[in-house]
């Protein structure tokens, strides 16, 4: 048995003081790259915008029954580093009917920057991403196209952990359900449209 002068009786408060101080030094630096990790993700928090128009202004009657109807550009940033797909769900609240779905698409890569205006009206795009079917019902975009009176079409893009295991041609309602539990960050982009009579 050691007795209090014996070398393990002096040492071992010292070897606890250090150890206490190195566990106290690691909880700082874990507690600090948390802290930098959360600022970074903050700064890059999902957002989406378009060149074709700017938050809650008129779309572009190219963009619409109106013209061309063909999709606006779209662009994005700040993709959570988790994220596997990419999904976006256009729409418009205020039809008569109730909200009206304009355009489904999903499976989208992660990596992808936006869509470029004019996304062919295909079930299947090049990249992979899978359109699904609008309220009309048909596959791919379709634009503003209000009977009567100023409308607001929001497109709403959600960066999930996952591809999901979803056929073409699915509605909002199956993608929402399909997306449950996967949905790491989400941004939104509204635009107006009247028609001109």
């Amino acid at each position: 048995m050691l007795g209090p002068d014996a070398p393990g009786a002096v040492h071992s408060p010292m070897i606890r003081i250090v150890v206490n101080c190195l566990c106290a030094l690691t909880g700082a630096a874990v507690a600090a790259v948390s802290v930098a990790q959360a600022l970074q993700e903050a700064a890059m928090s999902l957002a989406l915008t378009s060149p074709a128009f700017a938050q809650g202004k008129p779309i572009p009657s190219k963009y619409t029954c109106d013209g061309a109807d063909v999709s606006p550009p779209l662009s994005w940033t700040g993709v959570p580093a988790k994220a596997r797909s990419l999904a976006l769900v256009m729409d418009d609240p205020d039809a008569p009917v109730g909200v009206w779905d304009h355009w489904i698409l999903f499976n989208i890569p992660a990596n992808a920057p936006g869509l470029p205006e004019g996304v062919l009206r295909s079930a299947t795009l090049a990249d992979g991403a899978r359109q699904g079917n609008n309220s009309w019902p048909r596959i791919g975009y379709g634009g503003p196209c209000p009977p009567s009176g100023t409308h607001r079409y929001f497109f709403r893009l959600y960066a999930l952990d996952a591809m999901l295991d979803l056929a073409t041609g699915a509605t909002k309602a199956q993608l929402e359900a399909a997306m449950k539990g996967h949905v790491l960050a989400q941004a939104a982009l509204m635009g107006t449209y009247a028609r001109k009579r």
